[in-house]
């Protein structure tokens, strides 16, 4: 296996759109690297570059020693799973496993080895003489992994392979990678922009934004420290929610509500002038009795099961609180709220950096 190593890469296409902008960027060997942004923001265009599928504009890219710019993709030692499943139709899926090392000229037993391996890997031996029109979707996208499994690579690289599939069939997929690559322990890279697969699936997380690399860090360390408002909005389910306010003499202000800067929020204390207060909908709760509460109307109550989501008005804004299910409010009604400042995140008004990190 190997490390995926860019260096100062950016990717300019025809017409002077600068889709990857300065990207350094470090896969560790064996691990399980996730790129995740919102559509347009370079993700796929690094991975592309990686596989050889475009050239950049300028930096370095290895894997493992080799620095690759001027490789080509069959020289790589990659395997590249798309979105779209690409199967032969009138190949069995024997014959589609094994057709990439047909091309390679690889013995016939050693084909047969792969495949068989593979197969078992994946759970597709007894579908392998059957064409792909009759497999499911999870299992056409198993297919599609098995053809890259049995190249052995030493880079896997996954391009929004879940896309195509429904909710279900997304978290199985989903697990039978994780399982896979503990298996396999294999450097594999994986792009989305759903962060539900980010957050569950990932050793380390790639954040990207307009082209750059705006913060890398393990999921959880994402979440509850983001460097970013971007990072803090685009991490997490229901996203966080934000208050404009401002900092004086050592105190957050906003409409209808003050708190102290304590405990971790000293960081900001030397800071004066506007910021932005993020709250996680988990540190949105009833009062119950608590001092500093607020008064908030509710807008919208989604019962989830496990948990109520409720939509809210406040003097500040509208919010998301996540509850627990034994009191379900009633929109329209009003409630005293009380906002959890101590496990909030502050940013910068203007460049809307955390002022915590």
């Amino acid at each position: 296996m190997a490390l995926v190593r860019l260096q100062d890469v950016s990717k300019t296409f025809p017409g002077g759109t600068e889709a990857v902008r300065h990207v350094n960027l470090l896969a560790e060997d064996r691990e399980f690297l996730v790129l995740v942004g919102p559509s347009g923001c370079g993700k796929s265009t690094v991975l592309r570059m990686v596989a050889g599928l475009e050239a950049p504009t300028s930096g370095h890219i290895h894997i493992g020693e080799r620095r690759v710019n001027d490789i080509a993709p069959k020289d790589r030692d990659v395997a590249m799973v798309f979105q779209s499943y690409a199967l032969y139709p009138h190949m069995t899926v024997r014959e589609n496993l094994a057709f990439g090392l047909k091309l390679r000229k690889l013995p016939r037993d050693e084909i047969r080895r792969r495949v068989d391996n593979a197969a078992t890997l994946l759970g597709l031996t007894p579908y392998l003489d059957r064409k792909p029109r009759a497999l499911s979707g999870g299992q056409r996208q198993r297919v599609a992994l098995g053809r890259a499994i049995v190249r052995e690579p030493a880079v896997f690289l996954f391009d929004e392979p879940l896309s195509n599939l429904d909710a279900a069939l997304r978290s199985q997929t989903r697990t039978e990678i994780v399982n896979l690559h503990r298996r396999l322990q294999a450097t594999m890279i994986y792009v989305t922009h759903d962060q539900v697969e980010a957050m569950t699936m990932a050793d380390r997380i790639a954040v990207m934004n307009e082209g750059a690399l705006v913060q890398v860090a393990r999921p959880m360390d994402l979440y509850h420290q983001p460097a970013s408002r971007f990072v803090a909005s685009f991490i997490g389910s229901p996203s966080m929610n934000f208050f404009d306010g401002s900092i004086e003499d050592g105190t957050f202000h906003m409409p209808g509500f003050t708190l102290p800067l304590a405990g971790r929020l000293e960081k900001a204390r030397g800071f004066q002038g506007p910021v932005v207060l993020g709250l996680r909908p988990e540190h949105i709760t009833m009062a119950n009795g608590k001092p500093d509460a607020v008064e908030a109307r509710a807008l919208i109550v989604e019962p989830m099961g496990n948990e109520i989501l409720l939509h809210l008005e406040l003097d500040a804004g509208r919010a998301i609180a996540r509850l627990g299910p034994e009191l379900v409010p009633e929109p329209g009604a009003s409630y005293r709220m009380s906002l959890q400042g101590e496990n909030g995140h502050l940013f910068a008004k203007d460049t809307g950096l955390s002022l915590l990190a």
